[in-house]
């Protein structure tokens, strides 16, 4: 069985990306209509500063063809001011608001802050909270989580674990769930230096080993500068579908 790849960049809305990507003349209401043709795909990290308006997700949907998808990056309330603790609330309101982008809503990506070292009871005690119906994925920022226990409670509730490459951290190619979410945020500088073809071409060959048992793979690129994110996303496309 062949996984579907949703690949994209982690945001579409950036203007150092006209005229590299967008032409001149585009209206910038059009922008997401014209990304979407060539990525079926996107991450919101606006998502995470501020919970997007019902109107605009309904915008969103209409903007995209059928089998598009967004990936919401949850709200920082979230993840970094309750650090997962008591948060049943804010959670319900931004899984529920997520939840309006109907058929084209991918995974939530939780993105723990780096000083948030792991705390078993804390993590599985949000895992409890979190929707059965919607997919889930967990990025973890300090080096404690990367541990054979924290992977198994991943398992229990079904959640994925963020595989991710950045300058100093490159996770191990973990997968906990019936999906792969794989994020990458620059080579050489954080959100602002591309990948190497040669290196890409081994992360093709590295999801390829993971895909067998996997229903979907998630691959968001998050270096938007100079329009990295855009050419490195076209490029491990090419090499997945081996052309």
């Amino acid at each position: 069985m062949s996984p579907n790849y949703y690949i994209g960049t982690s945001g579409w809305h950036y203007d150092h990306w006209r005229p590299r990507f967008y032409p001149t003349e585009l209206p910038k209401k059009d922008w997401l209509g014209y990304y979407a043709r060539r990525f079926n795909a996107v991450e919101i990290n606006a998502s995470f500063y501020r919970l997007p308006q019902e109107g605009t997700l309904a915008n969103w949907r209409q903007a995209v063809p059928s089998g598009f998808l967004f990936s919401l990056k949850a709200s920082r309330f979230i993840t970094h001011i309750k650090r997962l603790k008591d948060s049943q609330a804010p959670l319900q309101t931004f899984t529920g608001r997520a939840k309006s982008l109907l058929n084209h809503l991918g995974p939530l990506l939780y993105q723990l802050p780096p000083g948030l070292q792991r705390d078993d009871p804390r993590l599985e005690s949000f895992l409890g909270l979190l929707d059965k119906n919607v997919q889930h994925v967990i990025e973890f920022r300090h080096p404690s989580w990367i541990n054979g226990t924290i992977f198994d409670l991943l398992l229990k509730y079904r959640v994925g674990f963020c595989i991710f490459d950045m300058p100093g951290f490159t996770t191990p190619n973990i997968v906990t769930a019936s999906f792969a979410y794989i994020r990458f945020h620059g080579h050489d500088s954080l959100y602002a230096s591309s990948y190497p073809e040669a290196e890409l071409a081994g992360w093709a060959d590295k999801l390829r080993q993971l895909s067998p048992r996997l229903e979907t793979v998630y691959i968001f690129f998050n270096n938007d500068a100079e329009g990295y994110a855009l050419d490195n996303a076209l490029t491990l496309r090419k090499h997945l579908q081996g052309n």
